[in-house]
């Protein structure tokens, strides 16, 4: 993998670690800013793929018809076995193009929260998923797994946190990529998001534990780094 293209739906949820970890490899990334109105690439123009959150719902094609035209992007992608990376809203995009149902999440789940490895996410031979790992959180809805994936994780408010379809795809429903700007960023954009809930904390208790951005970094990197891999059927 040398080329890395990403889907970033507005300003204040960009690649962030992702595009250092890239950088890092010696990468190229290239990036549709949908928010201002660049257009999306044909799928054989991708090498591996990257779709971020943002505050949209997958559900939204009415008031935002450019979705349709990213859903059709993911399947070609899907279709064409590349590489494949969602988060948050991205995850919610790729299950829902895979069959699966997103919906409201019984929680809002804001701030940083502790996730669980399943059996399958201890065990599985692409990713396995770290046990107690405590990401960054931001949504309202979720999805349902999608047929033929692997459930890796869950957390006490979310079921679905993170799932991957063969060796190639992986959904998170939380944010490893996220920086102390970034969070500050969605304090202020994504403010009317923050009701009350036994999963949603204040602004400070948001920006105080810088250390778990060292930790979720490094997770993300290391997931990464699978990731990348050449397949088990492909000469490197």
């Amino acid at each position: 993998m040398k080329r890395i293209h990403c889907i970033q739906h507005v300003p204040f949820e960009p690649p962030a670690r992702i595009a250092d970890w890239a950088g890092a490899h010696g990468m190229d990334l290239s990036v549709t800013r949908v928010y201002a109105g660049e257009l999306f690439p044909a799928a054989d123009e991708v090498e591996a793929l990257v779709v971020m959150g943002g505050p949209m719902s997958v559900h939204d094609e009415r008031a935002l018809p450019w979705l349709t035209d990213e859903k059709r992007l993911i399947e070609r992608v899907l279709r064409a076995e590349k590489p494949l990376f969602g988060v948050c809203l991205g995850a919610q995009l790729v299950a829902g193009v895979l069959g699966a149902r997103v919906h409201r999440n019984r929680f809002q789940e804001i701030g940083w929260f502790r996730v669980e490895a399943t059996a399958e996410g201890r065990a599985h031979a692409r990713f396995p998923f770290p046990a107690g790992l405590v990401p960054f959180h931001w949504h309202g809805e979720t999805f349902d797994l999608p047929a033929g994936s692997t459930h890796l994780a869950r957390s006490a408010a979310c079921e679905q946190q993170a799932f991957a379809w063969g060796d190639r795809v992986l959904g998170l429903q939380f944010h490893l990529e996220v920086t102390p700007e970034g969070v500050q960023d969605l304090i202020v954009h994504c403010h009317d998001d923050m009701g009350s809930g036994p999963y949603v904390q204040s602004p400070e208790e948001m920006l105080a534990p810088l250390a778990r951005f060292d930790g979720a970094h490094t997770c993300l990197h290391e997931l990464l780094d699978r990731w990348k891999e050449e397949r088990r059927d492909e000469t490197p």
